[in-house]
């Protein structure tokens, strides 16, 4: 199977990238993946102040997935664009590389967007809209809130030439029209699906299992969210789709493939096998051969003639 395929402008050598927020700044995993193999991957996303994250315990398992409460947890703009930006420059030729930003008001989206933009090294931004609206809404995130998500990305879109993509969440009870009013605002591709929130308590003690309490659900779990929510953007947009949510399989990318997603996104899958992502690139290249597809953009023609 042929894997190389373009979106918003930018030819992929694959579709497979690493999801926001697993694989830090590309510098963190370099010694156990070829980061060079991959299709690209996603920063983690940069706040406008740098964060320390939640209280521990961050991580925690369950049958079928993963729950964290990591707090983004990073370096800040500053901290981004002078020491893990110019890396990503000097190191990454092949694998495209999208800056994840997050505002906690619309106006640090703009104030990152602005900061960032000058810097060398990356393709384009992924918009991560699932943070809370401290400025207005009490704790609801920006991606449940349509006004919100017409402000920030078409705020982003004036201060910015590069391609932006929103990062939408799976838990949207009106998610075509978001979907629409993300294009509208100039958006160049939408990311399904975030995290989706949940609790996990303690059987013996009735505490929760996260230091912060609540988190965010991924994994395997969240595969059916993922691919459903990317099904049901294709049947409001023709922008591009960047599936994300229980990758693990080839089998898993060809069903984000067959509902619409012009690249898919792995992140729970590489903390168990950090190699995930090239076995998973191997993988779909025995997976066409074995079933006559020919190419990876020969999974999404049916679902391409649907969308509109």
């Amino acid at each position: 199977m042929r894997l190389t395929t373009q979106a918003f402008g930018i030819e992929f050598q694959n579709p497979v990238l690493l999801a926001a927020g697993t694989c830090g700044f590309g510098l963190e995993l370099i010694d156990v993946l070829d980061i060079e193999a991959l299709g690209g991957f996603v920063t983690k996303s940069i706040t406008l102040e740098p964060r320390s994250g939640n209280p521990a315990p961050r991580v925690t398992e369950f049958d079928s997935g993963m729950m964290n409460s990591v707090g983004l947890a990073n370096p800040g703009m500053v901290g981004a664009r002078n020491e893990k930006l110019p890396w990503i420059a000097a190191n990454v030729r092949r694998a495209r590389v999208l800056v994840s930003v997050a505002g906690h008001t619309v106006d640090e989206y703009f104030q990152l967007i602005e900061g960032l933009d000058p810097s060398d090294g990356f393709a384009g931004f992924e918009i991560n809209l699932s943070c809370p609206n401290d400025a207005r809404r009490d704790g609801i995130p920006f991606a449940l809130d349509p006004d919100a998500v017409t402000e920030i990305m078409s705020g982003c879109r004036a201060r910015t030439e590069r391609p932006i993509s929103a990062k939408l969440a799976p838990n949207d009870p009106s998610l075509g029209m978001t979907v629409r009013r993300a294009e509208e605002a100039g958006a160049d591709a939408i990311t399904l699906v975030n995290t989706l929130p949940g609790l996990l308590l303690d059987a013996d003690s009735g505490e929760p299992r996260l230091g912060q309490g609540a988190g965010g659900v991924s994994g395997p779990a969240l595969r059916p969210a993922g691919i459903r929510a990317v099904r049901e953007a294709r049947a409001s947009t023709a922008l591009p789709l960047l599936g994300v949510g229980g990758v693990f399989a080839p089998e898993d990318a060809v069903a984000y493939g067959r509902a619409g997603a012009s690249l898919v996104q792995m992140g729970t899958a590489t903390f168990a096998a950090p190699r995930a992502a090239t076995d998973l690139i191997s993988g779909l290249e025995r997976w066409g051969r074995r079933h006559g597809v020919e190419a990876w953009d020969d999974l999404r023609e049916r679902t391409g003639e649907e969308a509109g």
